[in-house]
């Protein structure tokens, strides 16, 4: 299997790419992500950022909270990645925008305290009531 994997958003103004495996993949389940993304959940993978690379275009910025920088399309507004001052050499980068998402599978969920009760999703994966490090 590639180590090299590549992913943009909905309108291709965006396009990026990774190396590495597809591991330490996580649902997110915070009310920030829900908003921002309009989703009930957000899967991320958490890569070293030297491993990450915009390939086309320049990202939008929005600071969602102090210490988190959300990476998205100025035109489509698909959101793409954030970085933040937790994990300050790493980059979370949305599962739902990569060219192949169908192999980059869960592994565990995180803040699971603003887990919507209703919500049954990957429920034999391992959770964790806030982000750990």
């Amino acid at each position: 299997m590639s180590l090299l994997h590549t992913g943009g958003c909905h309108c291709g103004q965006l396009r990026y790419q990774f190396s590495g495996p597809l591991r330490d993949i996580a649902h997110c389940h915070c009310s920030i992500c829900r908003r921002v993304s309009g989703g009930l959940v957000t899967t991320w993978i958490t890569l070293p950022r030297p491993a990450f690379q915009w390939l086309a275009g320049t990202p939008g910025c929005y600071h969602s909270s102090p210490g988190c920088a959300r990476y998205f399309c100025p035109n489509c507004g698909a959101h793409l990645a954030l970085v933040t001052q937790l994990s300050p050499d790493s980059i979370d980068v949305t599962i739902a925008t990569l060219d192949h998402p169908e192999l980059a599978a869960a592994e565990r969920h995180i803040w699971t305290d603003s887990r919507l009760p209703w919500l049954h999703l990957d429920e034999q994966l391992p959770g964790e009531a806030k982000e750990t490090l």
